[in-house]
């Protein structure tokens, strides 16, 4: 529970209390609290027996002095140098310490770039990130208490700490979907979870099976299901935050809940992580259920086509020809490069829908990951203006993003079939560039970005933040988008 408290008497005050403080000035606020504590802060701090760096975190122990069993002094560093990303740390750093409840005296964290308000909603954010734990199967699990924050602050902050939780909670939804098992997360319960959260809250969903697949012509999506004996499934959430459905954004997220590769078969190591190869779904939905539970005044479609891509008699071959919704054919000459061809029926239904705009997700290449590591998201766009506001965004989340190159020859080397208008994944070529050049013939004249998450969907280890695991990359990003067009 993160809670808002307005009133604070230091020395009868009985959770124990957590404080920043900076190696270069003080707060009014912690001079009350060594005034309480008979000088013992000051004097520590000046004897530098307790350490000001950055994340470092030392418990003091009042011994009766005031209530509290304990005070938890946080390094800041030096104030000129404590930034967003550092503050939003140092938060989640403090989640994962604590073990009793505790009161944050949330205005001795201040940080110079935002005002009380938005480090508020950083701080629930944070917290909300960094006590995520990942749902098991394990048949004996360790049940704990929960940690009760509460944040004190002269003003009031009751919205904006709820605003954090509410971003926190989405993008633990978008991490805990990445986790889950193939077998459990097939594309009938992707599309039953995202429903669900549709119907509690009153927004027209669309289920378009595979027979209706059929009819509008979703060649891209079918042609990829057919080595499944899982049905496909093109999810469709319709929110109108204005009086008029128009300016409307498309989140398209790949929803691929497990990747062999196909016939293109991936090697054996590491193929238990393609269960993750529908990040770009999960981050899509998280940042759409931001939206609608913070009542954005804008107005959304949630697009995933979702499947597995398996092996069987009738699984696609590399060589054969699939027939879009666009009416583009496709020569397949890597069933690897699936999610591409999910993502492109996906695309063109988004566009019939009504989309103004789009944005695609999908953890679509191992280039991406070879160009920009693990921590940087790829991006390619079609309009500089929309991606320009799409970066604002990104840094105030501190979610980074590297925009990469298209030029026209890319669309020119998708287009080297002897016998379809385009060819998957030209061999030769740089590999996210053609993943993303793909997109863009489908994509066309509207305005839209695509993120290639396949390096940053997933941490190999524990963080701040969070556990390894899923990140839920970008629905924080995507959601400070759609607030700045609010």
């Amino acid at each position: 529970m993160i809670q808002f408290k307005s009133n604070l008497n230091i020395k009868n005050e009985q959770t124990n209390l957590v404080v920043g403080v900076f190696s270069d000035l003080s707060h009014e606020i912690i001079n009350q609290l060594d005034k309480s504590l008979n000088k013992r802060l000051s004097s520590s701090l000046k004897e530098r027996l307790m350490p000001t760096k950055l994340g470092d975190i030392t418990p003091i122990y009042p011994l009766g002095q005031i209530e509290s069993k304990k005070v938890y002094i946080v390094g800041l560093g030096q104030s000129s140098q404590f930034t967003v990303e550092k503050c939003r740390q140092t938060f989640g750093k403090i989640a994962k310490s604590v073990k009793d409840d505790v009161t944050i005296l949330l205005e001795t964290f201040d940080c110079k770039e935002v005002s009380i308000n938005e480090l508020a909603m950083i701080c629930s954010e944070a917290i909300t990130l960094a006590t995520y734990k990942m749902k098991t199967y394990k048949t004996e699990q360790k049940s704990t208490e929960p940690t009760n924050f509460f944040i004190h602050c002269d003003t009031e902050i009751t919205e904006d700490l709820n605003r954090g939780i509410v971003y926190g909670e989405a993008t633990n939804s978008a991490r805990q979907l990445l986790n889950e098992p193939g077998n459990k997360l097939t594309a009938t319960d992707l599309a039953n979870t995202i429903a669900k959260f549709a119907n509690e809250n009153e927004l027209e969903v669309r289920i378009v099976e595979k027979d209706e697949m059929e009819q509008l012509g979703m060649g891209g999506i079918l042609g990829v299901n057919r080595g499944s004996v899982e049905p496909p499934k093109m999810i469709v959430v319709k929110y109108q935050g204005t009086p008029r459905f128009e300016n409307v954004t498309a989140l398209v997220g790949k929803g691929l809940t497990f990747d062999t590769g196909g016939y293109c078969l991936k090697p054996r190591a590491g193929m238990e992580a393609m269960k993750g190869d529908m990040g770009g779904a999960a981050s899509a939905f998280g940042a759409f259920q931001i939206a609608v539970r913070l009542k954005l005044p804008v107005n959304l479609l949630l697009v995933i086509p979702s499947t597995d891509n398996m092996i069987s008699g009738d699984a696609i071959k590399p060589g054969d020809i699939l027939t879009t919704m666009s009416g583009k054919t496709v020569e397949v000459t890597n069933t690897d490069a699936e999610g591409r061809l999910i993502l492109a029926d996906g695309i063109t239904f988004a566009k019939h829908l009504g989309a103004s705009k789009i944005i695609d997700l999908a953890t679509l290449t191992g280039a991406i990951v070879a160009a920009l590591g693990s921590e940087t998201t790829g991006a390619f766009t079609n309009n500089d203006a929309f991606f320009a506001e799409f970066q604002k965004a990104a840094d105030s989340t501190n979610e980074y993003i590297w925009q990469m190159p298209l030029f026209p020859r890319d669309q020119k080397s998708l287009r080297n079939s002897d016998v379809a208008d385009l060819n998957n994944a030209p061999v030769g070529k740089p590999g996210a560039i053609m993943a993303a050049a793909f997109l863009k013939e489908f994509v066309e004249d509207t305005p839209w970005i695509h993120l290639d998450i396949a390096g940053t969907a997933d941490a190999k280890a524990a963080h701040d933040l969070g556990p390894k695991g899923g990140t839920g990359v970008m629905v924080r990003t995507i959601a400070r988008y759609l607030e700045q067009q609010a």
